[in-house]
């Protein structure tokens, strides 16, 4: 016999139908598990459903199984996004182009994809009579990436990054970010869609996908004494995986949500976070010092987002999930 009480417990907590875009990644997999724990139904866009290897873990997620639907959509196809977006209430855009090893032609692989493949989802919500809200993931590094930042003004949602400075310096994910946001506000107020804006800043902690994306594999590198990679860092803001996909749940659901919101709990340059990583993680090597870098000094005003409700994990919260999860791995060695 069915038991009723179940049933009507799971309908009681139905929250709606929401897409998430390149649903395999690390935060889509993150802000999916998040959705389905607070009742929705989610319709994820892949490029492959059938790729066991890619998407095997959303289906190992609590919910999944009754309220997760995986469906054939790609960037640079005009239109695939239609039928998964179509009934949707909420669409969370947080796909980004996959760059090509054969080649590297950063207008052709980068940009262009970047742009386009926004305004491709954009223009499928816009089909979709029953659009609430789209939030899209963007980054804090449009904000910070400019030559005129006043080291005592915390940078807020109203600064971003200048154009001309990422082209003359080539910083090619910054512009292609940059780009992308700018052309999805443009689209969306022409076409009166109701957007939303998430910055993160650099992403710590446990990794739902099998192989580990490339902020993960940066950790990862510092934890096991590598420099090379956080040389070129410097001062950087850090937030929890967690609270990225917490906050992007609240910006789609809080009515008064609206514009672009950094997401970051502390800004740290790197000697800051050895200092503070070594003493925690004694017997791994981490560097010790780096060199210091001939760069303008910054900090983020998050208080937008903290208006909304948002309590950031520390930087010790965030290093400790993300070392358990290197340990559980068998990657980093047991401390």
């Amino acid at each position: 016999m069915e038991d009723k009480s179940v049933v009507i417990e799971e309908n009681s907590n139905y929250k709606g139908k929401v897409c998430v875009t390149g649903a395999s990644g690390f935060v889509a997999s993150w802000l999916i598990k998040r959705l389905l724990l607070s009742g929705y139904n989610v319709i994820g866009t892949v490029r492959d459903p059938g790729n066991q290897k890619k998407v095997g873990h959303l289906w190992k997620l609590q919910g999944a199984k009754e309220r997760l639907r995986l469906v054939k959509a790609n960037l640079t196809d005009e239109g695939s996004f239609d039928d998964a977006i179509m009934g949707c209430e909420g669409v969370f855009h947080t796909a980004s182009p996959v760059l090509g090893k054969a080649t590297f032609d950063v207008t052709v692989e980068i940009l262009n994809p970047a742009v386009d493949g926004t305004l491709n989802v954009l223009r499928s919500c816009k089909k979709n009579p029953r659009l609430r809200r789209v939030v899209l993931t963007s980054s804090s590094s449009t904000v910070r990436v400019r030559d005129n930042i006043d080291p005592n003004i915390p940078l807020d949602e109203s600064s971003w990054s200048s154009v001309e400075f990422c082209k003359k310096f080539e910083i090619w994910y910054v512009l292609s970010k940059t780009l992308a946001e700018k052309a999805a506000w443009e689209f969306c107020e022409q076409n009166n869609i109701d957007l939303v804006t998430l910055l993160p800043s650099f992403i710590i902690g446990p990794s739902l996908p099998p192989d580990l994306c490339s902020t993960a594999d940066d950790v990862l590198g510092l934890l096991k004494g590598k420099t090379d990679k956080f040389d070129f860092h410097g001062r950087m803001g850090y937030v929890h995986i967690d609270d990225v996909a917490l906050s992007h749940i609240l910006v789609y659901e809080h009515p008064s949500a609206h514009g672009r919101y950094l997401c970051s709990s502390k800004v740290l340059d790197n000697n800051q976070l050895v200092s503070v990583l070594s003493e925690r993680y004694p017997s791994l090597p981490i560097p010790k010092r780096f060199k210091e870098l001939d760069r303008p000094s910054y900090d983020f005003n998050t208080l937008k987002l903290e208006g909304l409700g948002m309590k950031f994990k520390s930087i010790e919260e965030m290093f400790d999930d993300c070392v358990t999860f290197f340990k559980e791995r068998g990657l980093i060695s047991s401390i």
